[in-house]
């Protein structure tokens, strides 16, 4: 379909029709809201970014004095997003998703898999505590994961990751089971204004029609790179949940000058692209993760081109000294 970049639409008969200003919804976001949730089985909305879906999510289902029960080890900007939010009144408790979330939460946030430990929750326990379930599935996506089918209450991506999977648009999105859930929050991102652009909507059609391709290729390659560290010297432990594209190293080395040395692979950050990326996410995460961890997000490059490059950068980081 064409970009419908609109901000307002006539009026037919003195009456506003189904759309009329922009902020309340457009043609082509609509179009890629219908696609997201027939991917996932429920009703989408996107956001102007992941973390403006998880905000609108959060503001719009609680109140204050509620509690955030958070998945240990997932992304840790949704964390620090939380602790943010405290001075509204809400609180965040982190528990260990492997196991049922603890009593008294009024929100129980999951994350499949966690970002960068690659820890799977444990969604049947989940869903069986009184609270309402959130699984983050950004790393998942519909392909591996349909957290709704599962009984959980909300999926949310960081669209920007695989389901965009170009690493040239920014968007958000939230996916409800329920059908008053998600007019409860359309309502709240009419209000705040935090729709998405209808260029982002536009570039997440064209990138839904690859994503199955897309991601089963990342997966295969993925799942040969884990293999292949796992038997390498120079790694200590290897995270991968056997899906998708996202991996997570510890090497003996010095990381930095591991990530410093790669030729194909680009030293950067965020994930879910078709060009592989590494990093270092000790520089963001702190003490939270180990120092000598690296992110890997496979692209959809030849596995023994990937392979070649991380086999020359681990030889030189072997040779420096190890951190602490």
């Amino acid at each position: 379909m064409t970009i419908d970049r609109s901000t307002i639409w006539p009026y037919r008969d003195g009456e506003p029709g189904d759309f009329y200003y922009q902020r309340y919804g457009h043609p082509t976001g609509v179009e890629a809201e219908r696609a997201l949730g027939e991917l996932e089985g429920g009703e989408a909305l996107l956001f102007a970014s992941g973390s403006a879906a998880v905000t609108a999510l959060v503001l719009s289902e609680l109140e204050t004095g509620a509690t955030i029960a958070l998945a240990q080890g997932a992304y840790f900007g949704t964390g620090r997003l939380f602790r943010l939010l405290e001075r509204w009144g809400l609180a965040c408790v982190e528990f260990d998703q492997t196991a049922p979330p603890p009593e008294g939460a009024d929100l129980v946030w999951l994350e499949a898999p966690s970002n960068p430990f690659l820890t799977m929750p444990d969604l049947d326990a989940a869903v069986a505590h009184p609270a309402r379930v959130v699984v983050d599935s950004t790393a998942a996506t519909p392909i591996y994961l349909r957290p709704l089918e599962s009984g959980a209450d909300y999926a949310v991506h960081s669209a920007t990751k695989y389901l965009g999977g170009h690493d040239d648009l920014l968007l958000g999105a939230v996916v409800c089971r329920d059908k008053q859930a998600a007019a409860r929050l359309l309502e709240f991102r009419s209000r705040t204004g935090i729709v998405a652009s209808p260029d982002s909507a536009w570039l997440l059609l064209r990138s839904l029609k690859t994503l199955r391709a897309r991601v089963e290729r990342q997966t295969a390659t993925a799942a040969v790179l884990a293999e292949r560290l796992g038997a390498h010297d120079a790694v200590e432990r290897v995270r991968y949940p056997g899906f998708g594209g996202l991996l997570s190293f510890d090497v003996s080395g010095d990381a930095r000058r591991v990530e410093t040395s790669l030729r194909l692979i680009a030293n950067a950050t965020s994930l879910g692209g078709v060009d592989s990326v590494l990093e270092s996410r000790r520089r963001w995460e702190g003490d939270r993760v180990p120092e000598n961890l690296l992110r890997l997000s496979v692209g959809l490059e030849d596995v023994d081109d990937l392979w070649a490059d991380l086999e020359q950068a681990l030889s030189i980081g072997e040779d420096a000294p190890g951190p602490g």
